[in-house]
């Protein structure tokens, strides 16, 4: 069975512009370091050729990441529900402070955005809540508790 790889609209979006943007200018910004790097002569102690090389290792990799990511796409709507699903908003408390999630595929997740994967601990938690309901997260490290407060 292929893997499928959860995107709200926003996510599928965001990656086709950053494999556009890889695709046609990165790779040339990388081509030109290159060309300017083997003009300067002997490549074998040129650290500006290798960094070169190791950013095109990079980006090429990361073309195919997201390449991988988008073939097997689904791409979630985001519908107003009053249970937590795909792409809902959900504002929680805990611990007397409030904090809000997107819930979002894995391949979408950024957690400093607040974009909290369904696979997570806390997205798996939250999947199919309500709101008003407490859910208990239990991590490795730490056991939560969080009262959902809204759903948008």
């Amino acid at each position: 069975m292929a893997v499928q790889n959860y995107l709200t609209q926003v996510g599928y979006k965001n990656l086709k512009e950053e494999l556009d943007h890889l695709r046609n200018f990165a790779r040339m910004e990388i081509a030109a370091k290159i060309k300017e790097a083997r003009d300067m002569g002997d490549i074998e102690e040129n650290l500006m050729y290798d960094s070169a090389l190791e950013e095109q290792g990079y980006v090429e990799g990361r073309i195919a990441e997201i390449e991988d990511v988008l073939l097997s796409a689904v791409v979630v709507e985001e519908v107003k529900s009053d249970t937590v699903a795909l792409g809902s908003l959900v504002v929680v408390e805990f611990s007397g402070r409030k904090d809000t999630f997107r819930i979002v595929g894995s391949a979408e997740a950024d957690p400093i955005k607040r974009l909290i994967s369904n696979e997570s601990p806390v997205g798996k938690a939250l999947l199919g809540a309500r709101k008003g309901d407490t859910i208990v997260v239990k991590t490795p490290v730490i056991v939560v508790e969080y009262k959902i407060v809204d759903i948008k």
